[in-house]
């Protein structure tokens, strides 16, 4: 089941650069961590108590956020969703034809499980499904 909304990805060119801007908004970065299998860094900044930006750099020229970035510049990247079966979702999701990019989890950020729904099935929108650790 889907629980709440998870994060906001927002893709950035510079990392520490992306980090002074929204602390000028009094958000604190909670965790700094790469993620080798999407050769991106990523900084959490929580809002509130549920919900977290989610500033990705890419660390290779053939990361997915860096061929992002050269096509449609920085900005939104993915929604992300936490759901408390991951597996389910997924399932779900390709029974509902939405397009799942990933059949199987695969490791995310922040200790998650994740996947995500093609844009073209999410009316633009590149949708990320995440199991995270403490659920």
């Amino acid at each position: 089941m889907i629980k709440k909304v998870s994060h906001i990805g927002i893709a950035v060119k510079n990392l520490q650069e992306a980090i002074a801007v929204y602390q000028k908004l009094g958000l604190e970065v909670e965790g700094i961590e790469t993620v080798e299998s999407q050769k991106v860094r990523v900084a959490f900044l929580p809002v509130g108590k549920e919900v977290r930006i989610e500033l990705l750099e890419p660390t290779s020229d053939d990361s997915p956020i860096a061929k992002f970035i050269e096509k449609k510049g920085q900005g939104i990247h993915h929604i992300a969703l936490a759901t408390d079966n991951i597996e389910n979702e997924l399932k779900m999701a390709e029974e509902q034809e939405l397009s799942p990019l990933d059949k199987v989890p695969r490791p995310g950020a922040h200790h998650a499980s994740i996947g995500f729904l093609h844009p073209r099935a999410m009316k633009g929108v590149l949708l990320e499904l995440c199991q995270e650790k403490d659920g």
